[in-house]
């Protein structure tokens, strides 16, 4: 069954989460009052170019709520800077096409500071 590049992309996107939740501990245990993430609270990015590539390369590190909950503080200049940190810092693979197909996307959807 195939199911279109942009349901797949999120249907791994969930995926990957969980797998990352498992993996470090951070899954309630079955005994725990904690409540348990279902799949509508997974975070979704805003459809556009650069999308896919976006959620594919920043979930490899870290949940997808990094971008929007930094998204009032960044404008285009303030995500070229964390884009080139997690190149440059953290060994992100990003090449330099995808960096600016992800800076493209950040800026035009999630860029909450003007300037």
């Amino acid at each position: 069954m195939h199911l279109g590049p942009r349901r797949s992309a999120v249907t791994l996107a969930a995926l990957a989460a969980a797998l990352a939740a498992a993996s470090f501990g951070a899954a309630p245990s079955a005994t725990s009052d904690a409540p348990r993430a279902t799949a509508a609270e997974v975070t979704t990015l805003r459809d556009g170019q650069g999308h896919d590539l976006t959620v594919g390369l920043c979930m490899i590190c870290h949940s997808l709520e990094y971008i929007p909950a930094n998204a009032p503080a960044m404008n285009r200049a303030a995500w070229q800077k964390t884009i080139q940190k997690m190149r440059d810092r953290f060994g992100a693979p990003i090449t330099d096409e995808d960096a600016k197909q992800i800076l493209d996307y950040l800026a035009t959807n999630y860029s909450g500071k003007s300037g």
